[in-house]
């Protein structure tokens, strides 16, 4: 089975069903220098998931300018790249370079993960 060499999770409404500018309290709070960078990773230590992650880039701005720079860094190609965010415009824009993406309405699950991991092999 052919597996993606780099899955990339967006945060909010994917891994998280808020916003983490604007629909949590404190100790989040939104700061320009931030651009709530350090509320997510406390998020991500918090609910236990950066344990699965062993490259965390958390960047505020252009999905496609991240993907971009991802594949530059990484080295790893576009086809080779999964992608689950619950934003259609986020989806429609990458798949674009040809990352496989996954429109996620209700956050990640163990089942939607298994089956889009499967739909990757068979491309």
């Amino acid at each position: 089975m052919s597996k993606p060499k780099l899955i990339v999770f967006d945060l909010d409404y994917t891994l998280w069903p808020f916003w983490v500018d604007t629909h949590v309290d404190p100790p989040f709070r939104k700061d320009k220098a931030t651009s709530e960078v350090k509320g997510a990773n406390q998020l991500l230590s918090l609910f236990k998931l950066d344990q699965y992650f062993s490259l965390k880039e958390i960047y505020p701005g252009s999905k496609v300018t991240h993907f971009k720079k991802l594949q530059a860094d990484s080295g790893v190609q576009f086809r080779e790249m999964m992608f689950f965010d619950d934003e259609q415009r986020n989806i429609t824009d990458v798949s674009r370079l040809g990352v496989h993406c996954v429109l996620v309405p209700d956050g990640v699950t163990e089942q939607l993960t298994r089956k889009e991991l499967l739909a990757f092999s068979q491309r």
